[in-house]
């Protein structure tokens, strides 16, 4: 899986019911064809990563068939989860 491109918007809580900062990230990723979730129009991953002062975490995902824009009920495998969050916290980071 690689990650061709993303956008990324901070979440904001008028509320102040959440801790800490949330956001959002719309992810085009690329997948080899004999991979399970390879769609001939491409993915996108909607991603949503929580930050509470130095910890951070993948809070929700949705994988969007991007030919459709369907959600598929695919989960993410603990190493791609691990790819994505790493991903997202580097650009959190670098935002600061």
């Amino acid at each position: 899986m690689d990650i061709l491109a993303y956008t990324m918007d901070e979440i904001l809580d008028p509320t102040n019911i959440i801790e800490g900062q949330r956001f959002e990230f719309l992810l085009d990723i690329e997948v080899d064809e004999e991979d399970e979730l390879f769609v001939e129009g491409g993915l996108e991953i909607r991603a949503i990563v929580g930050k509470k002062e130095a910890d951070f975490k993948l809070a929700n995902y949705f994988i969007i068939d991007k030919g459709t824009e369907k959600m598929l009920e695919f989960g993410l495998e603990e190493d791609e989860e691990e790819i994505i969050l790493s991903f997202c916290k580097e650009r959190i980071i670098a935002g600061e």
